[in-house]
């Protein structure tokens, strides 16, 4: 059997084969031979040279998408804003980012995603991620109340906090709401954040949210 010597294009193709019918049929609609028989001509044998099922690749899915879309990339070497700056830059990287033509996969992705909230085991990895996103969170949060413009306190719970306030209260599968709901919800974020010292959300903020729940389906 030759030697594949363009492993990474395979892989890719795993993923973004896997990425559509996802995304069309559902996570739990999709099997492993689905995935094979829509990779043109690669067999079984390929696909399980570098995924062991289909959960490695949801996996190897999320993982790329983070990277490719990695809201921290945006403050790299920005010495010239605060932590406050810093902390609205990151997430609204995370909602503009959605509305390019780069990040359509990243919106297919998201729909999947909260198409498995459902799912004990997906919710539990769901969990550990965000704690890792919260603890990338609270350096900045830190510096923000070091340099006077996020209020003094603990930064590692405000840190949670947020990330509890836009990662879960903010899902449509988990709490349903319209599209007035969801501003709802981000105006009162925007005041409990305010009265910790946190004003994160501005009107750019706001702005930026009433597109990315338009580009996530939240009907009117």
């Amino acid at each position: 059997m030759p030697r594949n010597k363009h492993p990474e294009e395979t892989v890719q193709k795993i993923l973004d084969v896997s990425l559509k019918l996802f995304s069309e049929k559902g996570y739990e609609q999709v099997t492993v031979l689905d995935i094979v028989n829509n990779l043109g001509g690669l067999t079984r044998g390929a696909f399980y040279h570098h995924f062991k099922s289909k959960e490695e690749v949801f996996a190897a899915l999320s993982e790329k998408m983070f990277q490719d879309n990695n809201p921290f990339d945006a403050i790299k070497g920005r010495d010239d804003l605060n932590g406050l700056e810093k902390l609205r830059m990151v997430f609204l990287h995370i909602t503009k980012a959605v509305g390019t033509e780069e990040g359509a996969d990243y919106i297919a992705y998201q729909q999947v995603g909260l198409s498995m909230l459902e799912q004990p085991r997906f919710l539990a990895e769901q969990l550990k991620g965000n704690n890792e996103i919260a603890r990338q969170f609270a350096p900045i949060i830190e510096a923000g109340m070091k340099d006077g413009s996020i209020r003094p306190g603990n930064a590692k719970l405000l840190a949670e906090l947020i990330v509890i306030f836009f990662n879960f209260w903010m899902l449509t599968p988990l709490f349903p709401m319209d599209a007035e709901e969801f501003m709802e919800k981000a105006e009162m974020i925007a005041e409990m954040l305010d009265a910790l010292g946190c004003p994160l959300m501005n009107e750019e903020f706001n702005e930026a949210g009433e597109a990315y729940a338009e580009l996530l389906g939240i009907e009117e």
